[in-house]
């Protein structure tokens, strides 16, 4: 004889539970957060202030020469930056990735505490190597 249960069979449900995706989406989330701004690297410097124009948004990303409050040259090519021994190594390099794209800008970033010769001397190397314009970096007033 066949016994008959009252329990009823059940298909498994087939759905996807989406909570710990979302957990581990905010996880990420805040690592990026907290890493982003050690990506971001850059030189900091104390800009001159004054009022200057302001390059157009179609131009090419420029290349920028820095040097810093201890004198210390660093060359910023998109998010990148290289700490350069000397003039030199800064002119040689320049001239290096203009010759991919001769077409890209050339900016001078130069510290507000930095002796003016200093920077005449960063303009001089890179006019040296080739570089037809520089600019000047500065904040507004």
């Amino acid at each position: 004889m066949r016994r008959y249960s009252s329990r009823r069979r059940t298909r498994p449900v087939a759905e996807i539970n989406v909570v710990p995706y979302i957990d581990v989406m905010l996880v990420l989330l805040v690592i990026f957060i907290a890493t982003a701004p050690v990506v971001m690297q850059g030189v900091t410097v104390d800009l001159p202030k004054a009022e200057a124009e302001t390059m157009n948004e179609d131009q090419k990303t420029p290349i920028i020469a820095t040097i810093d409050r201890a004198g210390q040259y660093f060359v910023s090519i998109d998010a990148s930056s290289t700490k350069m021994p000397d003039l030199n190594a800064v002119g040689n390099f320049v001239a290096q990735e203009l010759s991919k794209d001769p077409s890209r800008p050339v900016v001078v970033q130069g510290d507000a505490q930095v002796p003016y010769d200093a920077v005449i001397q960063l303009m001089n190397a890179l006019k040296n190597s080739g570089v037809d314009s520089v600019g000047l970096v500065t904040d507004p007033l």
